[in-house]
C-alpha cells in the first residue's frame, strides 16, 4: 500500500492546477490558503472555508448528497446504484455502483472544485446531458463531512482517498472490484447551524428516497436499492421500459394511466396522464423530465391542469409522467444550483406541444384502454367479523353515522336535543324539531331554525364527526373492524413504505389489519367501515401518501394519534356530490352537534354557514 501526502497539510483546492496526481500542499497561485490582508483589510479565504461556503448552495440535506453521487454513478456508467444510510444520513451514508471508475489521477483531481470529465468549454454547455457537469459535487460534499472516495478502473489500481471536512488526510493504493464507493460521514459536524436545521431520520430518509426515485425514473434500465439503518426500502431491478419502472414503484398507478404523445418541430412529447376518473385529491404524482433530466416548472403544470379542467372535478390532480425531448442547445439546465429548473429557449413552443400531447389523449379518452399492468385489485366486499381483540361485533359499524335508531341523539322529532350540554351550537342554533331537511347540489344540507337558515357542508361536518370520534376510539384503546370478503394487496413506494411501517400499530386500533406480503406490498384483510359508502382501500392509500409526503393538515397535528386521526377523518368522510338520504341528513345534524367544535372541520374550514332572518329582511329590502 502507497500513502500520499497525510495531515492537515492538504486542504481542498478552490481550483485546478495545471498538472494531476500529486501536489503540494498549497497552491501556488496568489497565496491561496495564505492570509495576505490587502490595504484594505481584504484577503483571500482559506481553500476549506471558501469550499464550506460553496457547498452551501449544493449541499442542504442528506438527500442532496444523495442525489448528487448517484447522478455521478450514472453518468458513469453504472448499471446497478445502491444507497445505504444510517438516521436518515444524519450519522453515515454510504453510494456505490458498478459505473467506469477512476484511475488514481482522476480521482485525486476530483477533489478539486471544477474539475470534470464532463465539458471542457463554454459551447459544452449547449450540449450536455450529463446530470452533472460543474465540478462541484464530491469537493463540496467533502469539505462538510468526512469524506471517504474509493474506486478503482481495474481491481489493480485502486485508489482511496479520506477527506475531513475539506482537508485531504491520506491518498492510498486499496485494490477493489470495478467501480465507486463513495462514503460520507458526520455531515455538518463542523456546522452546527446547518445541522440544527436538518429534519427527523425519518424525514431525511423519505427525502432521500424521493431523490433516489427521481433519479430511477430518469433511468429506468438501471438497477437502484436504498438501505436505511440496514432495512431495505427499496430495490428495484432494471426495468424493460419507463412504463416497467412506472409499475415497479407504484404498481397500483400504472393501471390508470394513458400514453400520451405529441411533437411539433424539434420538440417532441411523450409520457403517461392519469385517467381522469382515477384523479385524486391532492394531487398525485407529478414528474417532468427534459432530455432526461428531471425538472420542476410550476407553470407548465398549471398548463396541463388547464388542460384537463373539463374533465376533472375541481380539486383534484391526476398524475402524470411526461419526458420532453429538445435540441439541448434548445434548454439551459445551468440556471438552478441543484439544476432542478431550466429555461427553454423556445418555451411558447414547449408549452404548445405539452398542451396538445394532454388534449389529444383526453380526445381519445373513449376508445383508449389504460396501458398498465392488467389484472387491477377487485374492490373490497365485506363481512362482518369480530375485532382483533376477540371482542363480538357491536350492533352498529364501528363509526356509525347514518342509522335508523339512535340512543344518543334524543327521541325522534327531538334532534339536537343534548347539543346544549357538549356542542357550540346553542338551542336557537338548533334545527327544529323534526322539520324538512334539504341537499342542495349534492354537497350542502339546509334546515330551518328559530333564528333563520342553517346551511352545512356536508364533507367538513363529517370530518369532525369522524374525527371526534377516531379520537375516542384511540382513548378507549381501539375499535372493531369488519374483514374483507376479498382481501385487497397493496403496494406502496419507498417513502410510502416507511410511513405505513411507523403506523402499523396505530392503523391496526383503527381496524385496519395488514398483513406483509413481500418488498412494500401489504395484504389488507380487515377495515373498519364508518359509512356505507366507505371505501377502505382508498381511504388507506389516500392516508399512507398523506403521512408520507406530509400536508399542511397532518403537519399541524400535535402527535401520531392526532395526524392519522385528521387524515383519516379527511379521506373517510363522505364526499361533496354524494347524494344522502333524509335519514342520513338528519344523523349528520346531530351528530355534528355533539361535538365539542361543530363549527369548524379539521382544516379549520367552517361548517356551517347561518343565514338570520334579520339578514334575509336587509337582502329583501325589507330593513
Amino acid at each position: 500500500m502507497r500513502t500520499v501526502g497525510g495531515g492537515a497539510r492538504h486542504v481542498l483546492r478552490g481550483s485546478r492546477g495545471a498538472h494531476g496526481g500529486e501536489r503540494p500542499p498549497l497552491l501556488p497561485r496568489g497565496g491561496r490558503g495564505v492570509s495576505r490582508p490587502g490595504a484594505g483589510g481584504v484577503q483571500i479565504l482559506p481553500d476549506h472555508v471558501a469550499n464550506q461556503i460553496a457547498a452551501g448552495e449544493v449541499v442542504e440535506r442528506p438527500a442532496s448528497v444523495v442525489k448528487e453521487l448517484a447522478e455521478n454513478a450514472v453518468d458513469a456508467g453504472a448499471r446497478r446504484v445502491e444507497v445505504a444510510l444510517r438516521n436518515g444520513g444524519k450519522t453515515e451514508i454510504r453510494v456505490s455502483d458498478d459505473g467506469s471508475g477512476m484511475n488514481r489521477e482522476d480521482a485525486v483531481l476530483a477533489l478539486d472544485r471544477h474539475a470534470t470529465s464532463k465539458i471542457r468549454s463554454v459551447d459544452d454547455l449547449r450540449s450536455v446531458r450529463s446530470f452533472g457537469f460543474r465540478g462541484e459535487a464530491l469537493p463540496s460534499i467533502a469539505a462538510v463531512s468526512r469524506f471517504e472516495l474509493h474506486t478503482a478502473l481495474s481491481p489493480e489500481e485502486g485508489v482511496r482517498a479520506r477527506v475531513d471536512f475539506g482537508r485531504i488526510r491520506s491518498v492510498d493504493d486499496v485494490p477493489r472490484r470495478r467501480g465507486t464507493t463513495v462514503t460520507v460521514r458526520a455531515l455538518f459536524h463542523d456546522l452546527p447551524a446547518r445541522a440544527k436545521f436538518l429534519r427527523s431520520s425519518a424525514a431525511e430518509t423519505r427525502a432521500a428516497g424521493e431523490a433516489l426515485v427521481l433519479l430511477a425514473l430518469a433511468n429506468p434500465a438501471v438497477g437502484f436499492r436504498l438501505e436505511s439503518n440496514r432495512r431495505v426500502s427499496m430495490d428495484l431491478a432494471p426495468a424493460r421500459d419507463w412504463l416497467g419502472r412506472i409499475g415497479q414503484l407504484w404498481g397500483d398507478l400504472a393501471p390508470t394511466l394513458i400514453p400520451v404523445e405529441a411533437a411539433g418541430g424539434p420538440v417532441r412529447v411523450r409520457g403517461f396522464i392519469q385517467r381522469p376518473d382515477a384523479a385524486r385529491a391532492r394531487g398525485g404524482r407529478r414528474y417532468t423530465f427534459v432530455n432526461g433530466r428531471p425538472f420542476r416548472d410550476a407553470a407548465l403544470l398549471r398548463l396541463v391542469d388547464d388542460a384537463f379542467r373539463t374533465t376533472v372535478v375541481e380539486g383534484l390532480r391526476p398524475s402524470l409522467f411526461l419526458r420532453i425531448e429538445t435540441p439541448p442547445a434548445a434548454v439551459d439546465v445551468n440556471v438552478h444550483p441543484a439544476k432542478a429548473e431550466v429555461r427553454f429557449r423556445d418555451r411558447e413552443s414547449v408549452e404548445t406541444v405539452v398542451r396538445d400531447a394532454v388534449r389529444d389523449a383526453l380526445a381519445g379518452l373513449d376508445s383508449t384502454k389504460p396501458v398498465g399492468i392488467p389484472g387491477a385489485t377487485p374492490r373490497a366486499g365485506r363481512a362482518h367479523r369480530t375485532s382483533s381483540r376477540g371482542e363480538p361485533p357491536a350492533e352498529m359499524p364501528q363509526f356509525a353515522l347514518f342509522v335508523s335508531g339512535r340512543d344518543d341523539a334524543g327521541e325522534p322529532g327531538e334532534p339536537g336535543a343534548d347539543t346544549g350540554a357538549r356542542g357550540q351550537g346553542s338551542a336557537a342554533e338548533a334545527p327544529f324539531a323534526g322539520p324538512e331537511l334539504w341537499q342542495l347540489h349534492d354537497r350542502y344540507i339546509l334546515a330551518a331554525t328559530r333564528e333563520g337558515l342553517l346551511i352545512v357542508d356536508q364533507h367538513s361536518a363529517h370530518e369532525r364527526v369522524l374525527y371526534e370520534e377516531i379520537m375516542a376510539r384511540f382513548e378507549a384503546g381501539g375499535g372493531t373492524s369488519q374483514a374483507l370478503l376479498f382481501p385487497v394487496t397493496l403496494q406502496f413506494s419507498p417513502p410510502e413504505a416507511e410511513a405505513l411501517e411507523d403506523l402499523a400499530g396505530l392503523l391496526a386500533r383503527q381496524g385496519f389489519e395488514l398483513e406483509p406480503f413481500g418488498e412494500r406490498t401489504w395484504i389488507l384483510t380487515a377495515a373498519p367501515q364508518p359509512h356505507s359508502r366507505f371505501d377502505a382501500e382508498r381511504c388507506l392509500r389516500e392516508m399512507v401518501r398523506e403521512l408520507a409526503e406530509g400536508s399542511p393538515l397532518v403537519d399541524t397535528a400535535r402527535n401520531q394519534h392526532e395526524r392519522l386521526a385528521k387524515s383519516m377523518a379527511c379521506k373517510g368522510a363522505i364526499k361533496a356530490g354524494e347524494p344522502i338520504s333524509p335519514e342520513e341528513a338528519r344523523e349528520l345534524f346531530d351528530r355534528l352537534f355533539a361535538t365539542p367544535l361543530p363549527g369548524h372541520d379539521v382544516h379549520g374550514r367552517p361548517t356551517i354557514v347561518r343565514l338570520s332572518v334579520e339578514e334575509l329582511d336587509r337582502r329583501f329590502g325589507r330593513g
